[in-house]
């Protein structure tokens, strides 16, 4: 009965400011307002940053308002971070969506929110694609959906956009056919890959390894995996249980290493390490993973799309793949035949897992495979495609 009345409420709420949302966007656009966003409010980070800042730092060229949407849950994202916000869902906020020019997001808004005629709705998305993607999956494994509902509702989303913007070719052809995407694509490299290339970027690296309290004798792993359709505590929630031994790996290196684990943004869980003090640190509100591709030395990865960014730094990639042939088969599928071609070492148990990640850090190689897909995938990325983004946007 509970639950009844909580959904019965937020449901008149929805529909309370859908019609206040559409009121207000009878009003003219404020043409030098920009709203930003990031992984649905819980971040200041990704393809919008990089766009935030570089306008930031080109003010006298383009004097815009800028506002960040953030989630209230998570106001800590901005901690330390100069920037005006406002909360999520507020009603300052329905005002500020309703007549800003442009919003600027890399993950799918409500879909209550009609996009108003005159607004510019720049999607960024978050990733090469390696899983398949709304329309191009046979079936969705989600919780509070089918795989017809999933579909449709994220194609009447896709067609809102204006803009999308591409990392690669080989991402504008997937990005057409899954979305179903008939607008302009901006096929120009990364904004958030930007960082990679940056002149100044041992400075910053110094700045990241202190402020995490890591020493500069330490080699980093940064593990960062994706989600399980499948497994998950409810709409929007999903579980995560790591399939290694902190203790076993921690006997195994000792005080020479320090492993990063940053989960995937729609992953609740929180890990307590209090044992695992200076060995094994949860990165996951961390509010950039560009900083902790910056400072590690090797990433283990699964499906996950970081590691099409972390190519661009040319260090080596564990594939940890504990359940491939589920993942392939039964929950998502790939692209392309990722046994055989992956960027990286594959491996299956913890014990391979160890006994890879101790021949790279004795000799760190790079996979066969690495100079193809760098080639490949980031032929357009050299520090320059927030410029290339804002160019073609307002200029």
């Amino acid at each position: 009965m509970k639950s009844f009345i909580l959904n019965k409420c937020r449901s008149l709420l929805v529909r309370a400011y859908s019609v206040l949302f559409k009121i207000f966007a009878l009003l003219p656009r404020n043409n030098k307002l920009i709203l930003f966003e990031s992984y649905s409010g819980k971040q200041f980070s990704c393809n919008p940053r990089a766009i935030y800042e570089y306008l930031q730092e080109n003010k006298d060229q383009y004097d815009y308002k800028l506002i960040w949407s953030i989630d209230k849950r998570y106001l800590s994202a901005l901690d330390g971070v100069d920037a005006a916000y406002i909360k999520r869902f507020s009603l300052k906020w329905i005002w500020y969506m309703a007549t800003a020019k442009y919003w600027i997001t890399n993950s799918r808004l409500p879909l209550w929110i009609p996009k108003p005629k005159n607004t510019l709705y720049v999607q960024t998305w978050h990733g090469t694609p390696l899983k398949k993607l709304a329309n191009d999956m046979d079936e969705v494994h989600m919780p509070g959906t089918t795989t017809e509902k999933y579909k449709q509702n994220f194609l009447q989303e896709a067609s809102k956009w204006d803009y999308l913007i591409s990392p690669n070719a080989y991402s504008t052809e997937i990005f057409k056919r899954a979305f179903q995407f008939k607008k302009q694509i901006l096929e120009t490299g990364y904004p958030r890959n930007d960082i990679l290339y940056s002149l100044n970027k041992e400075s910053l690296i110094n700045k990241v390894k202190q402020e995490l309290g890591i020493g500069e004798d330490k080699k980093i792993i940064l593990y960062a995996p994706t989600w399980r359709d499948n497994e998950f505590k409810k709409v929007g929630q999903y579980k995560f249980k790591l399939q290694f031994d902190l203790e076993e790996l921690k006997k195994e290196f000792g005080d020479s290493v320090v492993i990063l684990l940053r989960m995937h943004y729609l992953v609740s869980e929180n890990f307590n390490l209090e044992e695992h003090k200076g060995f094994a640190l949860d990165v996951s509100s961390y509010r950039d993973i560009r900083d902790l591709y910056l400072i590690s030395d090797l990433l283990v990865t699964d499906y996950s799309s970081v590691f099409f960014d972390y190519i661009n730094l040319k260090k080596p990639i564990i594939f940890f793949v504990y359940d491939l042939p589920i993942y392939r088969d039964a929950i998502r599928g790939f692209y392309f035949n990722f046994q055989k071609e992956a960027p990286g070492y594959i491996v299956e148990t913890k014990e391979e897992l160890i006994s890879q990640i101790k021949s790279i850090l004795n000799n760190p190689t790079l996979n066969s495979n690495y100079d193809t897909y760098y080639n490949l995938f980031c032929k357009l990325e050299d520090g320059q495609a927030s410029k290339r983004v804002i160019n073609r946007i307002f200029d």
